[in-house]
């Protein structure tokens, strides 16, 4: 993560995000000639390379249209991200079908078809403008912001959101971006920070990868051919993609409050009702269809909360000199949280069974709890906005003299 920070630091957003392009690129050759030459090690290569791909992915496209997005709009933008990954895991879900490139011979083909989107990506990327708020704040080019500005909101409407990037650029003025552990120092950002490890670390933890382990089993039990699994597998997709849709569509209309703390509430709920169905799965013949139900609940809920808005709070909680490294920390808890499940979920599963879902309740209830009484609504607000109502739970823990939290609340009201 600490070369994700490097390469922002010395090239432009969307720079990084070409290169990144060329790298699935190289990363899918290397996986389409591993067949044919025998050579499986550029097979291991070319996965390692896509992981690395997607950590840079995850981190930068959301900074960028986190970034170029005007207020009203920022949350559907920033869930764009989630919609097209979604879409793309359903993509992969449908090609990998048996009808088209899910075959025993077909797989050389199947894994390196992850280049079309870079492919796509790098041919049109270069006609889209940097983003202003890095021309502006970190480059200090007015110019080059302008220009920016100009192509995304047109000659009419850009100086309103110029203004309120040269407000945040004044307060920022003395600032420069902060590395990840510096962030760890930074009492101004502190519950900023512990929002956005929760919340990522919560997306991974909440039990999403448990319902994707116990799906083929539950369909099954429910009587369906393990051939025909893989299209009822089909139905979780196409549910992840259309609840990101719908996420996207409600997102700045609603808040990011009420979808992130109901997708957590609601995925409480059904952890308890697919505990029960699994305890009582020989019940009857129809608690089976219960459980399946439950999955698809469960996504559903998943897609339309934790699942899309942790990029936005990760792009709206912090300013300029701190969102990089913020988003380097957020990326970095995320991947480790799926690591960590992935290496102990199989004892979980072990020693509680069906029952290792109320482990994932009380971690539900937790993190809509903590969203509930910690994090305050952010949609339609500036960034600046945004810090400024965080600034009495950063300096209320930390400052025992009233006189010094007044003069700490004057200064940053006279920066604004």
């Amino acid at each position: 993560m600490d070369i994700i920070f490097r390469l922002s630091m010395h090239l432009q957003l969307k720079q990084t995000l070409l290169l990144n392009n060329i790298l699935a690129i190289f990363a899918a050759v290397l996986m389409g000639i591993s067949y044919p030459t025998g050579l499986f090690e550029f097979m291991i290569a070319g996965r390692f390379f896509i992981g690395v791909n997607a950590g840079i992915g995850i981190c930068v496209q959301p900074l960028y249209l986190g970034e170029i997005a005007p207020k009203h709009i920022r949350g559907f933008t920033s869930v764009g991200i989630n919609i097209f990954l979604t879409l793309g895991i359903l993509a992969g879900q449908i090609i990998g079908l048996r009808e088209f490139l899910g075959g025993e011979n077909l797989w050389p083909f199947l894994l390196p078809s992850c280049c079309i989107p870079a492919v796509i990506q790098l041919l049109t990327l270069p006609y889209f403008p940097e983003s202003p708020r890095y021309l502006l704040i970190e480059k200090r080019d007015e110019y080059e912001c302008q220009k920016a500005l100009k192509t995304l909101y047109g000659q009419q409407h850009y100086l309103i959101e110029m203004q309120d990037i040269q407000q945040e650029s004044n307060v920022l003025s003395d600032e420069k971006p902060n590395r990840m552990l510096e962030l760890f120092s930074d009492r101004s950002i502190r519950w900023q920070l512990i929002t956005i490890i929760i919340t990522n670390m919560g997306q991974q933890l909440s039990g999403i990868n448990a319902i994707y382990f116990y799906a083929e089993y539950i369909f099954t039990t429910a009587g369906i051919p393990t051939a025909n699994i893989p299209y009822v597998t089909l139905g979780t997709g196409i549910c992840e993609f259309l609840t990101a849709v719908t996420c996207g569509l409600l997102i700045d209309s609603v808040g990011r409050r009420v979808l992130i703390i109901g997708g957590y509430a609601l995925m409480a709920f059904w952890c308890t009702i697919l505990t029960l169905t699994l305890t009582f799965q020989e019940f009857s013949p129809t608690v089976p269809y219960l459980s399946m139900s439950a999955i698809f609940a469960f996504i559903l809920s998943f897609g339309l909360g934790p699942g899309g808005v942790t990029n936005t709070l990760t792009a709206e909680l912090f300013t300029q000199s701190s969102r990089s490294g913020a988003f380097m920390i957020g990326g970095s808890v995320n991947w480790l949280s799926f690591f960590l499940i992935g290496m102990i979920f199989p004892f979980i599963v072990n020693g509680l069974n069906q029952y290792c879902f109320l482990v994932f309740f009380v971690e539900c209830i937790f993190i809509a709890g903590f969203i509930f009484f910690v994090v305050p609504e952010t949609k339609n607000k500036s960034f600046l906005d945004i810090k400024k109502e965080f600034q009495k739970l950063n300096f209320d823990q930390c400052i025992t003299s009233s006189e010094e939290e007044q003069d700490g609340s004057n200064t940053f009201d006279a920066a604004l």
